[in-house]
């Protein structure tokens, strides 16, 4: 069923409230601000289905020890819109097998996305390299690199790695790191949210390198 969502006018100009509500779903008839009552102006935008664009490079991401299923659920949205090819999910990092909260962020990319469980970070990820993954950190470091300046070889595997919320990326997989990248920040705080940095560092390195030849 196609849903009805509209944006919708509160009818009191002193309120004028304007909001988007699923008319499927709910009546709408009054306005949750001032009681007045609402009127449909507009239907919303219905989403468009993009042509497919092939990332840059055979991407993947190891979650070391993550603590918020919320996050490791949207990790999981942004890595299927970006082409990853599959997430290595280490230590205490929840996974779609045991915690139901990674479905409320991931919305439903949690089963089409491969993923794979490791207890030791280190050790997977010492693997990976043999098997021939340049392993990325995203950290901030004094001797990282600003992510805008690096361009991996085409087709290249690299496995971009993720620390814990509050203790960062484990010290021994930054001693078997191939390069250790940050994002740059202006503001007062020298770090995002992991699920924002992870956003931000996947469609640089699938997409956004288009941009750097």
């Amino acid at each position: 069923m196609t849903r009805r969502t509209y944006f919708l006018n509160c009818s009191n100009s002193s309120c004028n409230l304007r909001f988007p509500l699923d008319l499927e779903q709910n009546k709408g008839e009054f306005c949750p601000r001032c009681g007045a009552n609402l009127r449909a102006d507009q239907a919303a935008s219905s989403q468009a289905s993009l042509p497919t664009q092939k990332p840059y490079c055979q991407a993947y991401a190891l979650l070391d020890n993550l603590r918020s299923a919320y996050n490791v659920g949207a990790i999981f949205r942004t890595a299927d819109g970006a082409g990853f090819q599959g997430l290595h999910l280490c230590g205490i990092t929840p996974t779609p097998a045991e915690h139901p909260g990674i479905s409320k962020t991931a919305l439903g990319a949690e089963k089409t996305l491969p993923w794979v469980y490791h207890t030791n970070a280190p050790l997977a990820a010492a693997k990976l390299k043999d098997a021939g993954y340049t392993l990325l950190v995203l950290e901030t470091l004094a001797n990282s690199q600003s992510l805008y300046n690096y361009l991996p070889p085409m087709n290249a595997q690299i496995l971009l790695i993720l620390g814990n919320e509050e203790a960062g990326v484990d010290p021994a997989l930054m001693q078997i790191a191939d390069l250790v990248l940050h994002l740059p920040m202006q503001g007062s705080k020298n770090s995002l949210n992991v699920a924002e940095a992870f956003s931000i560092a996947a469609y640089q390195l699938s997409f956004g390198v288009f941009n750097l030849k």
